[in-house]
Order: structure tokens, then C-alpha cells, then sequence
């Protein structure tokens, strides 16, 4: 069981995010890093940070943990659901689950179909404004039993969501440059299921090797090299044993992360940054 932490505690572990959070806008870092320290301030089972994407009027999951289904609806669904103009107030420092009115949760397709079935019962729900008013993203954080989370944490976490915005804001994030990051590239593995590809990317050498360039997952990765060999959906599905329609979802977060228009320009990105499918 965890110590309860001291208001100075959960303070220095906000200032640990803010910094991750800078080093993210500055693509020195990942955004999965943010959410690492995120889990200093409050203990989670589930976290995402998405980018609302004004065109697509869809959000993009940048780092997550949540399930499949969960994180599809985070990116598809969310906005139409009834919780939704709740979060959306800017003048709203986050929905807490245990604030939510039960008759709000039992009309929440999110709760009652996503959230519930993992045994979800206490979070926070917080979308994420620039500096000009812009919505740019949302933070979702959820645990599975309830927790007594300290006034501290809930004053951090509206504190921090300047910082958690920017980093979430394509405006803020420039996309990174080919040649920094095939400085930066590393030889990833990524085998998360059986007949899984292996992803090769340049210089090893470095003891930061395990950082994704990009900000790409492990899976965003494997599906970047196969775009290389100029491969369908299906054909990539069948050689990663998932689906096409997993496929698809991937590449939009690929070219959402990378800022690029389509599959042929992630293909030459992945070219520049040395990556090629395995076998």
C-alpha cells in the first residue's frame, strides 16, 4: 500500500510533469513520458492524452494505456457524449467521476459501456485549452477502485493543464526534422503478439535508444516500416496478425503524430529516419 504523500510531495511531482511537458513541446521527449510523470501526482490504471484534430473532429490518442475499445471511444465517441458540453467548459477544472450526477452516468454510453465493464470508479476527465482559447485535448485519467485522492492533487491537476496543453498542441509541438531524429533513432523491438515484425531503426549507440522517434508507439512503428515495402492494409495486417481496420486506425495516428498528409509521405519519412520491415 502506498504512503500517503505530503502536499510538498505531490508539488515537486507536478513540477517533474511541467517539465516533461516542455520537453515534449520542444520534441526532446515523447508525450508518453508526461504521462509516466503524470502517475507521480496520482496513481492510475488507465491515462490518455489525445489531440483534438479540428478537421478530422476526432481526438488522437498520443499516449495512452487504455484498451482498443476504450481508446476508440476516446477518439470517435467522446464528443458526442452527453458528459461531453460538461468537460468541454473551459471554466472547468476537470470532472471528477465521483462529482458526476449518477443520472449523467447512466446516459454516458462511455460509462456504461466502456468505463463499467473495466471496473472503473474513480478519475478525472480534464480537456485542454491553449492559451488562445483554442480546445486542443483532453487528459483522461482512470483507476479501478475507489481512492482517496488528496485536495492537493485535484488543485495540481487544473494547475497543470497549461502545460499539459501545450504539449498536446500540434501548434506548440513542431514536427520533428528527419535528421534530428534519425540522430536520435534506435533499434526498437516491438513483438507485443506472436508473428509480430521486428522494426529496425539507426544508431543504437546512444543510452537513450529506447525513445520513439516521432512519438510513436511501438505497433505505429511496426506499421510505419511496412509502409516502406508500399503494402495495403490487409497485407500489413496479415503480416502484424491484426486487423485492417487496426491498420487504418494506426496510420491516421501516424500521420496526426508526424503532421504529414498521407501514407507515401510517412513512407519517405520512415526512408529519411533509416526504418524497414523486418524479413
Amino acid at each position: 500500500m502506498t504512503a500517503q504523500r505530503s502536499t510538498a510531495d505531490i508539488l515537486d511531482a507536478a513540477v517533474h510533469v511541467r517539465d516533461a511537458a516542455r520537453g515534449a513541446v520542444s520534441g526532446a521527449i515523447g508525450v508518453d513520458t508526461v504521462l509516466e510523470a503524470l502517475s507521480e501526482v496520482m496513481e492510475y490504471d488507465h491515462a490518455s492524452l489525445a489531440r483534438w484534430d479540428p478537421l478530422r473532429r476526432r481526438h488522437t490518442t498520443l499516449a495512452g494505456s487504455y484498451p482498443d475499445d476504450a481508446t476508440a471511444y476516446i477518439e470517435t465517441r467522446l464528443h458526442h457524449d452527453p458528459v461531453f458540453p460538461v468537460l468541454r467548459s473551459p471554466a472547468r477544472g476537470g470532472l471528477w467521476m465521483r462529482d458526476v450526477p449518477r443520472r449523467l452516468l447512466a446516459a454516458s454510453p462511455g460509462f456504461q459501456e466502456v468505463l463499467s465493464p473495466l471496473g472503473i470508479e474513480d478519475g478525472v476527465a480534464q480537456c485542454l485549452f491553449a492559451g488562445d482559447g483554442r480546445y486542443v485535448g483532453m487528459l483522461n485519467i482512470s483507476t479501478r477502485r475507489p481512492r482517496h485522492t488528496p485536495d492537493p492533487v485535484r488543485a495540481v491537476v487544473t494547475l497543470l493543464t497549461e502545460a499539459l496543453a501545450a504539449a498536446v498542441d500540434s501548434r506548440a509541438c513542431p514536427p520533428p526534422e528527419a535528421g534530428a531524429s534519425a540522430e536520435r533513432a534506435s533499434v526498437v523491438r516491438a513483438s507485443a503478439e506472436a508473428g509480430a515484425s521486428a522494426v529496425r531503426a539507426v544508431d543504437a549507440r546512444r543510452p537513450d535508444a529506447r525513445r520513439s522517434p516521432g512519438g510513436l508507439s511501438p505497433r505505429e512503428l511496426q506499421v510505419l516500416a511496412e509502409l516502406t515495402a508500399g503494402r495495403t492494409n490487409r497485407e500489413i495486417a496479415e503480416r502484424l496478425y491484426i486487423t485492417p481496420r487496426t491498420v487504418g486506425t494506426h496510420i491516421e495516428h501516424i500521420l496526426a503524430k508526424l503532421d504529414l498528409p498521407n501514407r507515401a509521405a510517412a513512407a519517405a519519412r520512415a526512408v529519411a529516419w533509416g526504418i524497414e520491415p523486418a524479413g
